[in-house]
């Protein structure tokens, strides 16, 4: 499989950063990529490199990238909550596709990246973006936490208590509440056991440093108090004129709730849900995730 790595420069201010890509397939091949978003926020490129199979498959170019703050790209842990804007992530994607010399392309985010994906197509209505695939995104954080708040309500008591207890208490960095929070994870987040080993990698150096989680996010996957709290773009989905392909899992933390906005409201809209998997199909349905994301890329 022909990959290539390197970096290119991203310019904020007076400072210079490197954010780190990896091409997979090629870029000249006649074919447009796909610019493939992760998660998290801070989550690396590991665990979506499981997306090569449509360069194998499909003859479709990968661009993977670790976005500012994590991975390979530059760390900085000094940096305040204020630094990690939207508006931050947005150019960082807009240098690094132009730096590469990519004119037309396709573009899959998932969950955080996901959001970038459509920020970033709201902000600059991205010249060249053919198609978008918003997989396990969200239209709404205000949704998003309502969604998980049900599916909180369905987890066994003790767990639910010590949810709401620790939220209340202001204990959301106690061992309990990282354990509750894995207890959710298992059932609505990837329900593999083990755990693929790419997504353990990127799990395990997102822990290294959780400068990006904390400040876009917050301190759990159901509880926001970071940039994305106030995220909502349902009265500006229909801006979005790029065919746009919408997946989610039948036991997803990114509920029917937030992701039914996403296909009601972008005009050129598909939705196809994963009727046995989580938050992340491209594990946990493999090979209906790749057919359905490569037949839409190619149709």
């Amino acid at each position: 499989m022909s990959e290539t790595t390197g970096t290119v420069d991203f310019v904020v201010g007076s400072e210079t950063f490197q954010t780190w890509y990896k091409v997979i397939g090629n870029l000249k091949s006649g074919t447009p990529p796909l610019v493939v978003l992760h998660g998290g926020p801070g989550l690396l490129h590991i665990y979506m490199r499981c997306h090569a199979r449509l360069w194998e498959t499909k003859g479709i170019p990968i661009v993977l990238y670790d976005q500012l703050g994590c991975g390979q790209s530059t760390h900085l842990p000094g940096k305040p909550k204020s630094f990690w804007t939207f508006e931050l992530f947005i150019a960082e994607l807009q240098n690094l596709v132009q730096k590469l010399g990519i004119e037309e392309y396709d573009m899959l985010g998932h969950s955080w990246g996901g959001v970038l994906a459509m920020k970033y197509v709201l902000t600059q209505q991205s010249k060249g973006l053919r198609r978008i695939v918003l997989s396990n995104s969200l239209a709404s954080m205000r949704l998003w936490e309502a969604g998980c708040r049900e599916l909180i309500a369905k987890l066994p008591k003790d767990v639910r208590d010590t949810i709401e207890r620790c939220e209340r208490e202001g204990k959301t960095d106690s061992q309990e509440y990282k354990d509750a929070e894995l207890y959710f994870l298992k059932r609505h987040g990837n329900i593999m056991d083990p755990l693929p080993e790419d997504l353990l990698l990127s799990l395990e150096e997102q822990g290294k440093d959780l400068t990006v989680y904390l400040a876009v996010h917050g301190p759990s996957e159901f509880y926001c108090t970071g940039h994305l709290k106030d995220f909502d773009v349902i009265d500006s989905l229909h801006e979005i004129i790029q065919p746009t392909l919408v997946i989610n899992g039948a036991a997803d933390q990114a509920t029917d709730l937030c992701v039914a906005p996403l296909f009601w409201g972008i005009p050129k809209a598909k939705w196809v849900q994963f009727a046995v998997a989580t938050h992340q199909p491209f594990f946990e349905e493999a090979d209906r995730y790749f057919e359905v994301v490569g037949d839409f890329l190619t149709m």
